[in-house]
């Protein structure tokens, strides 16, 4: 199987996650050296300054379409905050990642910026306010004067972590996935891909975020085709971004090997050294993912990564992630032997549901989670394809 150059290089450094028994004496000097402390400023903005900032400075704060999750606040959501301000409800402050100079990141308090931006400049009209219903329907520039200079005299609030808090790069990345995994604590909860496509975004993330959209992909996996959809806001694979995170699974276990701290470290960490890689080597794993998809799905077609019930003798109905995992690594091993199989397709079918009739098969719907199960269920996948092309 072909890796990325990167990807055959990429394992040999990772933060040490070991413990080793310490002394009370060498537990209070680590704390009074600062070592794993992060460096915080609080600041306080009246809203017009706030927004005059933003709008002034695009590079202010890294407010990117697709920084967290795909759902938006309604109309309703963000009336809801600005009356909240107008009759002074304390306002969560939003948490930022210093990036550079008066430069940063949202990690947590998009939807309430975009909110303050958007009414300040007149995007939308107040509607369904609950104790201020005497404004819905106005703009802040038809704010009662009164009105508008008492939601001038607002404050939002915001706790910045400060770049210098490590000097290590991927240690600066551990610390900053640490603090959001701490915040999403309460209300809505960002899934943990939404959480890697905060903190780990670029031209990476973006093609996992382009190779869910691929017909073949999404159809599979039961989420609407069309990116106008109504039923996308409904799909919880889309909405979550699980439909990205089933992705980044194919690319992190073609390299099962060096599979470590269960599925949702493993992804972290290909994410984390995601950053590194070139678009040479993005191009090559999009390649990659593009001809293992296209031949699993010449192969099984309609019920493509749908495990196959015996005593029904029918496909299911749903895709299964364990399944998906076995069969696009195995399929991603012998792209090289794609005419063979595809060749052989009935073949390929045939052994498939047989696989189903054996013990072992309790793997291939998601039965076991450790290192050495998903190494086998991939293994059992693998296999039968070797035995078929070498008939």
């Amino acid at each position: 199987m072909s890796l990325a150059p990167v990807e055959e290089k990429m394992w040999e450094k990772s933060l040490s996650k070991t413990w080793t028994k310490t002394s009370d004496v060498e537990i209070n000097e680590k704390y009074e050296s600062g070592e794993k402390r992060i460096l915080t400023e609080i600041n306080r903005e009246k809203l017009p300054s706030f927004v005059e900032a933003l709008l002034r400075n695009p590079k202010y704060m890294n407010l990117r379409p697709l920084y967290q999750r795909r759902g938006r606040w309604d109309i309703k959501k963000q009336s809801r905050l600005i009356e909240s301000f107008l009759i002074n409800i304390p306002v969560p402050p939003i948490i930022l990642y210093e990036i550079d100079y008066n430069s940063y990141e949202v990690m947590d308090g998009q939807q309430r910026i975009t909110a303050i931006r958007d009414f300040y400049t007149n995007k939308f009209s107040l509607t369904e306010l609950e104790l201020w219903p005497e404004l819905n329907l106005l703009k802040y520039e038809q704010l009662p004067l009164r009105i508008r200079a008492g939601l001038d005299r607002r404050s939002i609030s915001s706790v910045v972590i400060i770049k210098e808090s490590t000097s290590d790069r991927e240690e600066a990345l551990f610390f900053k996935q640490k603090t959001f995994e701490r915040l999403n604590t309460g209300g809505v909860n960002l899934s943990q891909q939404e959480v890697r496509n905060c903190l780990y975004y670029g031209k990476f993330n973006l093609v996992l975020i382009e190779l869910a959209r691929h017909p073949i992909f999404a159809k599979a996996w039961g989420i609407p085709i069309e990116d106008n959809s109504p039923a996308l806001s409904t799909n919880t694979l889309y909405k979550k971004m699980e439909d990205a995170e089933l992705v980044l699974r194919f690319f992190a276990l073609r390299n099962v090997e060096h599979f470590r701290n269960g599925m949702e470290g493993f992804l972290d960490f290909y994410m984390m050294k995601s950053l590194g890689f070139s678009e040479q080597d993005i191009e090559f794993l999009k390649e990659v993912f593009l001809q293992t998809l296209n031949l699993a799905h010449q192969i099984y077609e309609e019920s493509l990564f749908k495990p196959f019930e015996p005593k029904s003798g029918n496909w299911k109905k749903n895709s299964h992630k364990a399944y998906y995992d076995a069969v696009m690594v195995g399929f991603s091993r012998h792209l090289d032997e794609a005419e063979i199989l595809i060749a052989r397709k009935l073949r390929v079918i045939e052994e498939t549901k047989k696989l189903f009739d054996k013990q072992e098969s309790r793997l291939l719907t998601g039965e076991g989670r450790t290192k050495a199960d998903i190494q086998k269920r991939i293994k059992i996948f693998d296999e039968m394809l070797s035995q078929i092309i070498g008939e």
